[in-house]
């Protein structure tokens, strides 16, 4: 996501219960704030779910959206992730429309954007990329005009970037 004033990337740790996303998804409809990404999964440890929400500020201060966040039970840790900070990525499968004789150019597009082909059809091909979302962004307006049957994004999942900085330190130390 490019950075925005409008839009914030929370990383939200919560038990992994039954209906805590309920509860999640509850509080953002019953006060009323927006949620432009929503994506959740179990973290490596099952206890935990992680859930990655990209907020609209616009519809909540960000201090009000993480501290009623804060107060549901089942949540456990909130950061917010800085975009120049973080790895962001989202997965987008489309049917695109794709005749024998433009079939070359569209799987092109696809493996400039690191993509693969799941399908194929007579005239169509089912694809896969996973990318920073404004790359799919791209992808998605250079595929339009062959015919986009069905879309489906994933939402963002993002992680913080790693320290490059204390591994190179410890390296230097060995060496040393």
């Amino acid at each position: 996501m490019a950075p925005s004033s409008r839009h914030r990337l929370l990383s939200v740790l919560v038990e992994n219960r039954s209906g805590v996303l309920a509860r999640v998804a509850g509080l953002f409809s019953r006060r009323g704030y927006n949620i432009y990404s929503l994506a959740v999964a179990p973290t490596d440890d099952e206890r935990f779910s992680r859930i990655t929400v990209v907020v609209d500020v616009e519809s909540a201060p960000l201090e009000q959206i993480v501290k009623q966040l804060h107060k549901l039970v089942n949540v456990l840790k909130i950061v917010e992730l800085d975009p120049y900070a973080a790895v962001e990525r989202e997965l987008m499968m489309a049917t695109v429309s794709a005749d024998p004789d433009k079939r070359g150019q569209v799987i092109e597009l696809v493996e400039v954007f690191g993509g693969s082909i799941l399908d194929v059809g007579v005239d169509q091909l089912t694809v896969c990329l996973a990318e920073e979302p404004s790359r799919l962004d791209d992808f998605e307006e250079l595929v339009r005009p062959y015919g986009i049957v069905s879309i489906q994004r994933s939402g963002q999942l993002a992680l913080p970037k790693l320290d490059r900085r204390a591994r190179l330190r410890s390296v230097a130390q060995r060496t040393a």
